[in-house]
């Protein structure tokens, strides 16, 4: 998947997402996806290749960098908690949208009840398949 096509993908499920809001605090070289203000991806081209950056628990974190060359530690974010995602062949569209999907329920999780537009423990469990 090229680059482009990447950004373009992940920006369309996120926008599918509940709650979310796209803005600019960095400026418009950086897309900032958030959810009741709180950001679960940004998208951004900034080092000069398109890349997108997401949430990820740390141990899954870890098995996606061994797993695909595509998957590296989040750029100018917590490495531990962040992935970025580059242009590549082992980068498929279900892989890409259960990312962005995953992302967004680690920070939803995190939000208040009352502020959680959806429950996180069961959004879009029922399309995800193991790894």
């Amino acid at each position: 998947m090229n680059g482009k096509k990447l950004q373009q993908l992940a920006a369309e499920c996120a926008e599918g997402l509940p709650g979310t809001a796209l803005e600019y605090p960095f400026g418009p070289e950086w897309d900032v996806h958030k959810v009741r203000g709180k950001v679960f991806m940004l998208i951004t081209d900034v080092t000069g290749e398109p890349l997108v950056i997401l949430k990820s628990a740390p141990d899954e974190a870890a098995a996606l960098r061994e797993q695909h060359a595509e998957i590296t530690p989040g750029y100018h974010m917590n490495k531990k908690n962040w992935i970025t995602l580059h242009a590549g062949d082992t980068l498929d569209r279900g892989l890409v949208e259960e990312l962005v999907t995953d992302s967004y329920r680690l920070v939803v999780a995190g939000l208040p009840k009352a502020q959680q537009p959806v429950d996180p423990a069961i959004y879009a469990q029922a399309d995800q398949a193991p790894r």
